[in-house]
Protein backbone atom coordinates (compact mmCIF):
# COMPACT_ATOMS: atom_id res chain seq x y z
CA UNK A 1 0.00 0.00 0.00
CA UNK A 2 1.33 3.44 -0.93
CA UNK A 3 1.95 5.96 1.79
CA UNK A 4 0.27 9.39 1.57
CA UNK A 5 3.45 11.11 0.43
CA UNK A 6 3.70 8.86 -2.64
CA UNK A 7 -0.01 9.27 -3.47
CA UNK A 8 0.18 13.05 -3.01
CA UNK A 9 3.19 13.24 -5.32
CA UNK A 10 1.49 11.03 -7.92
CA UNK A 11 -1.72 13.09 -8.09
CA UNK A 12 0.20 16.34 -7.68
CA UNK A 13 2.21 15.57 -10.82
CA UNK A 14 -1.02 14.88 -12.73
CA UNK A 15 -2.41 18.30 -11.83
CA UNK A 16 0.69 20.17 -12.96
CA UNK A 17 -0.10 19.43 -16.59
CA UNK A 18 -3.20 20.21 -18.66
CA UNK A 19 -6.07 17.72 -18.64
CA UNK A 20 -6.50 15.43 -21.63
CA UNK A 21 -10.27 16.05 -21.80
CA UNK A 22 -12.81 18.55 -20.52
CA UNK A 23 -16.60 18.64 -20.26
CA UNK A 24 -18.28 22.01 -19.75
CA UNK A 25 -21.76 21.52 -18.33
CA UNK A 26 -24.77 23.79 -18.61
CA UNK A 27 -28.13 23.52 -16.93
CA UNK A 28 -31.48 22.84 -18.53
CA UNK A 29 -34.15 25.55 -18.98
CA UNK A 30 -35.23 25.16 -15.33
CA UNK A 31 -31.61 25.55 -14.12
CA UNK A 32 -30.06 28.16 -16.45
CA UNK A 33 -27.55 29.29 -13.82
CA UNK A 34 -26.07 25.80 -13.39
CA UNK A 35 -22.52 25.64 -14.76
CA UNK A 36 -19.75 23.12 -14.31
CA UNK A 37 -16.46 21.94 -15.67
CA UNK A 38 -15.04 18.44 -15.36
CA UNK A 39 -11.37 17.88 -16.18
CA UNK A 40 -10.06 14.41 -17.01
CA UNK A 41 -6.38 13.55 -16.43
CA UNK A 42 -5.12 10.28 -17.90
CA UNK A 43 -2.72 8.61 -15.48
CA UNK A 44 -0.56 5.53 -15.98
CA UNK A 45 -3.25 3.36 -14.39
CA UNK A 46 -6.57 5.16 -14.43
CA UNK A 47 -8.14 8.57 -14.71
CA UNK A 48 -8.34 11.46 -12.26
CA UNK A 49 -11.49 13.59 -12.53
CA UNK A 50 -11.55 17.09 -11.03
CA UNK A 51 -14.69 19.19 -11.21
CA UNK A 52 -16.19 22.46 -10.09
CA UNK A 53 -19.89 23.34 -10.18
CA UNK A 54 -21.82 26.53 -9.45
CA UNK A 55 -25.50 27.35 -9.63
CA UNK A 56 -26.68 23.97 -8.32
CA UNK A 57 -30.13 24.02 -6.67
CA UNK A 58 -29.95 24.92 -2.98
CA UNK A 59 -31.88 23.19 -0.22
CA UNK A 60 -34.18 25.07 2.11
CA UNK A 61 -34.00 25.91 5.79
CA UNK A 62 -31.01 25.25 7.99
CA UNK A 63 -30.02 22.14 6.00
CA UNK A 64 -29.23 23.79 2.67
CA UNK A 65 -26.74 21.13 1.53
CA UNK A 66 -27.95 19.08 -1.44
CA UNK A 67 -26.62 15.83 -2.91
CA UNK A 68 -26.80 15.13 -6.65
CA UNK A 69 -26.19 12.15 -8.91
CA UNK A 70 -23.25 12.49 -11.30
CA UNK A 71 -22.67 10.06 -14.16
CA UNK A 72 -20.95 9.61 -17.48
CA UNK A 73 -23.64 8.76 -20.03
CA UNK A 74 -23.36 6.68 -23.17
CA UNK A 75 -24.03 9.37 -25.76
CA UNK A 76 -22.50 12.81 -26.21
CA UNK A 77 -25.74 14.48 -27.23
CA UNK A 78 -27.12 16.97 -24.69
CA UNK A 79 -30.42 17.44 -26.51
CA UNK A 80 -33.91 16.15 -25.89
CA UNK A 81 -37.44 17.37 -25.23
CA UNK A 82 -39.43 18.07 -22.05
CA UNK A 83 -39.80 16.41 -19.67
CA UNK A 84 -36.25 15.12 -20.38
CA UNK A 85 -34.24 17.90 -22.02
CA UNK A 86 -31.13 15.69 -22.08
CA UNK A 87 -32.85 12.46 -23.18
CA UNK A 88 -30.38 11.81 -25.99
CA UNK A 89 -27.56 11.12 -23.51
CA UNK A 90 -29.17 7.68 -23.10
CA UNK A 91 -28.05 5.44 -20.19
CA UNK A 92 -24.92 5.31 -18.07
CA UNK A 93 -21.68 4.39 -19.81
CA UNK A 94 -21.50 0.64 -19.16
CA UNK A 95 -19.25 -1.22 -21.64
CA UNK A 96 -18.97 -4.32 -19.44
CA UNK A 97 -22.72 -4.77 -18.87
CA UNK A 98 -22.37 -4.52 -15.07
CA UNK A 99 -25.28 -3.93 -12.70
CA UNK A 100 -25.62 -0.49 -11.13
CA UNK A 101 -23.57 0.92 -9.32
CA UNK A 102 -20.70 -0.87 -11.07
CA UNK A 103 -21.22 0.85 -14.44
CA UNK A 104 -17.99 2.45 -15.63
CA UNK A 105 -19.91 5.74 -15.76
CA UNK A 106 -21.18 5.59 -12.17
CA UNK A 107 -19.46 8.32 -10.17
CA UNK A 108 -19.66 9.20 -6.46
CA UNK A 109 -22.33 11.69 -5.37
CA UNK A 110 -21.85 15.40 -5.87
CA UNK A 111 -22.32 17.20 -2.54
CA UNK A 112 -23.16 20.89 -2.92
CA UNK A 113 -22.96 23.62 -0.32
CA UNK A 114 -24.92 26.77 -1.12
CA UNK A 115 -25.07 25.80 -4.81
CA UNK A 116 -21.35 25.09 -5.22
CA UNK A 117 -19.46 21.84 -5.33
CA UNK A 118 -15.91 20.67 -5.92
CA UNK A 119 -15.23 17.07 -6.81
CA UNK A 120 -12.17 14.85 -7.28
CA UNK A 121 -12.29 11.15 -8.04
CA UNK A 122 -9.90 8.47 -9.28
CA UNK A 123 -11.07 5.49 -11.31
CA UNK A 124 -9.53 2.75 -13.38
CA UNK A 125 -12.84 1.71 -15.00
CA UNK A 126 -12.16 3.67 -18.20
CA UNK A 127 -9.50 5.64 -20.02
CA UNK A 128 -9.89 9.18 -21.31
CA UNK A 129 -9.83 7.83 -24.87
CA UNK A 130 -12.87 5.60 -24.12
CA UNK A 131 -15.07 8.44 -22.87
CA UNK A 132 -14.30 11.11 -25.47
CA UNK A 133 -17.54 12.16 -27.13
CA UNK A 134 -19.72 10.87 -24.27
CA UNK A 135 -21.51 13.14 -21.79
CA UNK A 136 -21.34 14.02 -18.11
CA UNK A 137 -24.77 14.50 -16.50
CA UNK A 138 -25.85 16.03 -13.18
CA UNK A 139 -29.09 14.58 -11.82
CA UNK A 140 -31.55 16.40 -9.52
CA UNK A 141 -31.36 13.79 -6.75
CA UNK A 142 -28.69 11.65 -5.14
CA UNK A 143 -27.93 8.22 -6.56
CA UNK A 144 -29.16 5.54 -4.14
CA UNK A 145 -26.57 3.04 -5.50
CA UNK A 146 -29.23 0.33 -5.45
CA UNK A 147 -32.14 0.94 -7.81
CA UNK A 148 -31.67 -0.55 -11.29
CA UNK A 149 -30.73 0.53 -13.82
CA UNK A 150 -29.61 4.01 -12.78
CA UNK A 151 -29.91 4.62 -9.05
CA UNK A 152 -33.19 6.57 -8.96
CA UNK A 153 -31.22 9.81 -9.22
CA UNK A 154 -34.02 11.87 -10.71
CA UNK A 155 -34.19 14.14 -13.70
CA UNK A 156 -31.17 15.31 -15.66
CA UNK A 157 -30.56 19.00 -14.83
CA UNK A 158 -27.12 19.59 -16.35
CA UNK A 159 -25.13 18.14 -19.22
CA UNK A 160 -21.80 18.54 -21.01
CA UNK A 161 -19.97 16.65 -23.73
CA UNK A 162 -16.52 15.22 -22.99
CA UNK A 163 -14.07 16.65 -25.51
CA UNK A 164 -10.34 16.45 -26.02
CA UNK A 165 -8.79 19.42 -24.20
CA UNK A 166 -7.43 22.22 -26.34
CA UNK A 167 -4.10 22.53 -24.54
CA UNK A 168 -3.07 25.51 -26.67
CA UNK A 169 -5.62 27.61 -24.77
CA UNK A 170 -4.60 26.37 -21.30
CA UNK A 171 -1.63 28.22 -19.84
CA UNK A 172 -0.09 28.80 -16.45
CA UNK A 173 -2.17 27.62 -13.52
CA UNK A 174 -5.57 28.05 -15.18
CA UNK A 175 -6.00 24.29 -15.57
CA UNK A 176 -5.54 23.56 -11.88
CA UNK A 177 -8.69 23.58 -9.71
Amino acid sequence: MQNNTTADAYFGRALTRPPQAIAQLAGDAAHPWLWGIVRFYQLAKGVLLCAHFTGLPVGTGICRTRVFGLHIHEQGDCSGNPPDPFANTEGHYNPSGCAHPAHAGDLPPLIADNGRAWFAFYTDRFSVREILGRSVVVHAERDDFTTQPSGNSGSKIGCGIIQRADTSRICGSQHIL
